[in-house]
């Protein structure tokens, strides 16, 4: 966006290294994957991702405002993984838990029929850039950025099954991931400089490079780790070198003065559990949330699915036709919304 809005033709410049960098990276970091993995392992794996990075994220977050869009949106991507695991059992003949490793449980969260909103309804009130803490435009940063790649995924592989079902599925859950960049970004202050957002990218990407070299237990991965993070600190003095230039103020005005603790995936196995128990029947009504149906929800609901049961609900009963029963991991026990095992 920087690039595409600046006349500068020397910063365009400095820009197109940067980013030639940065496509760099990316290529290293998504041909990690191995080739083996089905384009379901690897959805089934960003569900995964996305349920215990927000729910960390949402652990985390100091604003209570931004804590609850976290919490929202993590209970509906919760029931992307379940959607999603049933599909991969129907088509694959295979089950989810040895993707999840037991890490995170499987069963239905916010029912994905209910994430179909009007599009008013999807937009939060921002952070305020001149109070926030450092670590909420992080977290921001962080889940937008993920929730608009999954996005993205989505839309590229959704067209290329051949089984109806798949298909279906992948357009309507692909359709909610749009509304999940529309609430995430909208927590972003619009009045951040091109040169801050540009400032909090680099800061950013230093955060979880970091964060990722930490944790990392894989010797060969951690490496790649640190060499990006070494990459990222010199974007960062760049970043800051224009932002001082052409906003005129010091970085320290706008990052923290240390690194936060880093990002941690690890089991949030009780933490959405309580979510389930206390928050799976929220909608959203204007910037805020509701737990009744109002009518532009309803006027939605009708617009979307026209009365007919949508392929997040015929995806778990054309599971259970052919296995037996719908796909679950329950491993800390019954569903605490009382959802019960259908058969």
């Amino acid at each position: 966006q920087l690039a595409r809005h600046c006349p500068d033709l020397d910063i365009k410049q400095r820009l197109a290294r940067v980013r030639a960098v940065e496509a760099q990276q990316q290529k290293v970091v998504n041909w990690l994957l191995p080739g083996s993995s089905s384009v379901l392992e690897t959805t089934i794996a960003y569900e995964q991702v996305a349920v215990d990075l927000t729910a960390w994220v949402a652990r985390m977050e100091p604003d209570p405002y931004l804590k609850q869009a976290y919490q929202f949106g993590v209970l509906e991507d919760f029931d992307h993984l379940y959607r999603y695991a049933n599909l991969y059992e129907m088509i694959e003949h295979r089950k989810a838990e040895k993707i999840v490793d037991n890490l995170t449980e499987i069963m239905p969260g916010r029912p994905t029929y209910l994430h179909h909103r009007d599009p008013l309804d999807n937009v939060r009130q921002p952070y305020d850039r001149s109070v926030t803490e450092p670590l909420s435009r992080l977290h921001a940063l962080t889940i937008m950025s993920a929730e608009q790649q999954t996005m993205n995924f989505y839309m590229n592989v959704g067209p290329t099954y051949m089984e109806p079902i798949a298909r279906q599925l992948y357009q309507e859950i692909g359709m909610v991931e749009e509304e999940h960049v529309t609430h995430y970004e909208s927590l972003v202050d619009p009045g951040e400089s091109l040169w801050e957002q540009l400032l909090n990218h680099e800061y950013n990407e230093c955060y979880l490079y970091y964060s990722f070299m930490e944790t990392e237990s894989d010797p060969k991965v951690k490496n790649i780790w640190e060499l990006h993070l070494n990459m990222e600190l010199e974007h960062l003095r760049l970043a800051a070198e224009l932002f001082t230039r052409f906003d005129g103020r010091d970085p320290d005005q706008v990052l923290a003065p240390a690194l936060p603790p880093p990002v941690t995936f690890e089991p949030n196995k009780g933490y959405i559990r309580d979510l389930l128990a206390t928050q799976i029947d929220c909608t959203t009504l204007g910037t805020g949330y509701v737990k009744e149906a109002h009518e532009r929800f309803t006027r939605m609901q009708e617009a979307v699915m026209g009365g007919e049961k949508p392929a997040s609900e015929r995806v778990i009963d054309d599971n259970r036709a052919i296995s037996g029963r719908e796909y679950r991991l329950e491993t800390e026990g019954p569903h605490p919304a009382g959802l019960q095992l259908s058969r």
